[in-house]
């Protein structure tokens, strides 16, 4: 064997060990994701039953998504949501009858509906949000903030499927 043999497989032991450590770091992330999944239903569970007892998780996240926007129309909310347009279109109601939510005509498009929190959904989510709202807060309280604005970046970058800058 001479020493140019020794250089490719230094290497390719070299890409497998970096391989494995990639491999291992992604899958650490994805327990801590999943920890924090877990950890986000029960908060958003909480939060749905303290808006209005016995609504789901998923209206919930279909109001607080109405209420981020602030205004969007049903099949925008059916688009970003990707969720099938019937079962979305009986949440709606049932938000509109629970009083989270109203539905104005498109002034673009009369068969189409705009979407808004009504002054008491957005009361009822912040009572809702209220005992969890320093959660964060408090768990980032050492953080340097240059620190707490990269993770968010890099957050970002994982949920958009972008590469980070």
């Amino acid at each position: 064997m001479s020493l140019d043999d020794a250089g490719p497989r230094t290497d390719a032991v070299h890409d497998g060990d970096a391989l494995r450590s990639r491999t291992d770091a992604v899958r650490d992330l994805e327990g801590e994701l999943s920890e924090l999944i877990s950890r986000m239903r029960r908060l958003l569970m909480e939060n749905a039953q303290r808006v209005s007892p016995g609504m789901l998780p998923g209206a919930y996240k279909v109001f607080t998504t109405i209420a981020r926007r602030e205004r969007i129309s049903q099949s925008a909310l059916a688009e970003h949501l990707v969720v099938d347009k019937g079962q979305l279109s009986r949440t709606v109601r049932e938000l509109e009858q629970l009083g989270l939510i109203r539905r104005d005509p498109d002034p673009d498009d009369g068969r189409a509906s705009i979407l808004s929190p009504t002054a008491l959904g957005l009361d009822r989510l912040a009572h809702a949000r209220a005992p969890q709202e320093d959660t964060l807060v408090k768990a980032l309280d050492g953080w340097p903030v240059d620190d707490i604005q990269n993770l968010t970046r890099l957050l970002h970058a994982l949920t958009t499927s972008t590469l980070p800058h």
